[in-house]
């Protein structure tokens, strides 16, 4: 890490590991689960029959992936807490509001990502008899993934942003030691 740029292998784990997950967050909106009221003809009853739970496995893998990436990301920058101090200046601010707002958009993503897949994978079955007024099969609202496939790309950009600023903030120099050039107090007198 020369010069405040950072590991350009770490800024395209990050991307590449967030769009995908961007596109596993489309497809399981593409892929949601949509039911269908079935009658019994023999018990005169009425039940759901889902068409494929693939938007499930989608959600999870988006979730999955964006964890990756966000863990890789803490993994290298150590969190920010532990390792080396950021020095003062506008670049440790920055870090700051773009770690901090990466980790909120991170949250709200990994939880659209896991409730869209709880969700869409919940079924009913029976629902009662033919005769039952206002019958519809549960299913995931449209929108959650997408939700979730925005959030994703907010991440990645704010996860970017704050690689950029925290190496910058590593690799400068703090001002006030730098204007040291003698470790001796200097208790003379001035002449």
């Amino acid at each position: 890490m020369g010069e405040g740029k950072g590991s350009t292998l770490v800024h395209l784990l990050v991307v590449v590991l967030s769009l995908v997950a961007f596109g596993f967050a489309i497809a399981a909106e593409r892929r949601r689960s949509v039911g269908v009221v079935v009658k019994d003809d023999i018990s005169n009853a009425t039940y759901c029959v889902y068409n494929s739970d693939v938007a499930t496995g989608y959600g999870v893998g988006a979730f999955l992936f964006l964890l990756s990436g966000e863990s890789l990301l803490m993994g290298v920058t150590k969190c920010m807490c532990f390792g080396r101090p950021l020095a003062p200046g506008s670049e440790r601010a920055w870090s700051i509001i773009y770690f901090v707002s990466s980790w909120l958009t991170f949250l709200v993503a990994e939880a659209c990502l896991i409730a869209g897949a709880t969700r869409n994978a919940y079924h009913t079955k029976y629902r009662g008899m033919i005769y039952a007024q206002n019958f519809s099969c549960e299913t995931l609202r449209k929108g959650v993934f997408i939700a979730a496939a925005v959030f994703v790309v907010a991440t990645m950009v704010l996860n970017v942003y704050y690689y950029m600023y925290f190496t910058k903030a590593t690799t400068t120099t703090p001002a006030h030691k730098a204007n040291r050039t003698n470790p001796t107090v200097g208790m003379t007198g001035y002449a």
